[in-house]
């Protein structure tokens, strides 16, 4: 696969279509199974507010990847991202009822770069709060 963007179509400042990521408590167990991470942090409500947290939390791997989608959904070539880093900043508190959490992920490019490659900034928030700080991809276009 190749992206479909154009490289030549791209400006600083394109704004990349805006996407929501509902995550349920289900969504953390199949989650924890795919990935083997089954920290308890992540399912058990009395150990999670125990160690200080607000409730139940969605994994950290599981919300940089539910971001990274808007770039990899706007491209449509998953190849095309070659390098993604984030800061976690704050969790996404997963209640334990039927509408869960939201992610809400937008994105621009902030940068044009050699080699046909943006940098892509992307800001991800839950409950109003910024879960992700410094989010940004390197992806190459066509």
């Amino acid at each position: 696969m190749t992206a479909k963007v154009s490289f030549d179509e791209v400006e600083v400042g394109t704004e990349l279509p805006p996407q929501e990521f509902p995550v349920t408590r289900a969504t953390l167990v199949q989650y924890a199974g795919a990935s083997g991470d089954f920290n308890p942090i992540h399912w058990n409500e009395r150990f999670a507010r125990e160690v200080g947290l607000p409730d139940v939390i969605a994994h950290g791997m599981f919300t940089m990847a539910e971001a990274v989608r808007v770039v990899t959904d706007w491209t449509g070539d998953p190849g095309a991202v070659v390098e993604y880093g984030v800061r976690f900043t704050k969790p996404v508190v997963v209640p334990d009822d039927d509408a869960g959490a939201l992610i809400r992920v937008t994105a621009k490019v902030a940068a044009k770069l050699d080699d046909r490659r943006v940098r892509v900034d992307l800001t991800a928030t839950s409950e109003g709060q910024k879960v992700l700080g410094m989010s940004r991809a390197v992806v190459r276009l066509a």
